[in-house]
């Protein structure tokens, strides 16, 4: 979520959101839990039915931000025993180099037997964030993309930096001989999946909101597709975590941290 956005959605809230619901907010921000979606693909192989992903996003590990948090994300991840973990961005904020090495650290705790992946969002930097996930053994996907097989048919996850926007660009990264998955901060991306007939589409950035005000919603809502959740445009499938942390003021709204665990179907 950029600053701009953030701060048109507190104006929008006012003065009650600011003072009513502050003190639940400080509470709500760290209620981190696990959320269960069974993601229908199309064209997605018989082997890989029930293909279990963890996806974890938006970090942000700061000042704000206790590594507590995002441990006990970690933790709730490795007990729903992934095979494959998905991090999706903004692992710190404002490209806040100092807390590369330490939410790196806590990220080590992730192993699953596909491997962790990771993209980069926008409040990552291009050479201390990465380097520091990969000294943990994280695998980043910077135009890049990972392939499993399994009896014989292949899925691709692939992996683009936020500023990565042309169709053309993620089309180079395609090969047809096994299904591709994007994974994408930002779910605007959905527009280059279907032009492009990805059939599923990981992303974040949103915050779910962050604070979302009934009987409003989520007040950034109008900046993209879905902020949480779901959106289905015709065989493409995207799904957007509200992720863990938060940036700018230390509250959620009617918006809890999440670890997405999503089942292929």
């Amino acid at each position: 979520m950029k600053r701009r956005a953030f701060l048109r959605v507190l104006t929008a809230g006012g003065a009650g959101v600011m003072v009513g619901g502050a003190s639940w907010g400080l509470h709500e921000r760290l209620q981190v839990s696990v959320t269960r979606a069974t993601l229908p693909v199309h064209g997605l192989p018989a082997a890989f039915a029930g293909f279990k992903i963890a996806l974890l996003t938006d970090l942000h590990r700061s000042g704000l931000v206790p590594a507590d948090l995002i441990a006990t994300a970690v933790a709730l991840t490795m007990s729903e025993t992934p095979d494959l973990v998905v991090l999706g961005g903004d692992y710190v904020t404002q490209f806040d180099a100092r807390f590369a090495g330490p939410v790196a650290e806590v990220l080590s705790g992730l192993s699953a037997p596909a491997g962790v992946i990771a993209v980069l969002g926008n409040h990552d930097d291009e050479r201390v964030v990465p380097a520091a996930l990969a000294r943990r053994g994280i695998r980043m996907l910077r135009e890049d993309r990972l392939r499993l097989t399994r009896a014989g048919d292949s899925v691709d996850f692939i992996g683009i930096d936020y500023w990565t926007r042309r169709a053309s660009k993620i089309a180079t990264l395609i090969d047809r001989t096994a299904l591709p998955v994007l994974v994408a901060h930002d779910p605007r991306r959905i527009n280059e999946a279907q032009a492009l007939r990805i059939p599923l589409v990981l992303s974040g950035h949103t915050h779910g909101g962050q604070v979302v005000l009934p009987p409003f919603g989520p007040l950034n809502s109008f900046r993209f597709p879905v902020v949480a959740g779901t959106l289905k445009r015709e065989d493409t499938l995207l799904f957007v975590s509200r992720g863990v942390g938060t940036i700018y003021l230390p509250i959620r709204i009617n918006c809890p941290p999440e670890v997405a665990i999503l089942t292929l179907a």
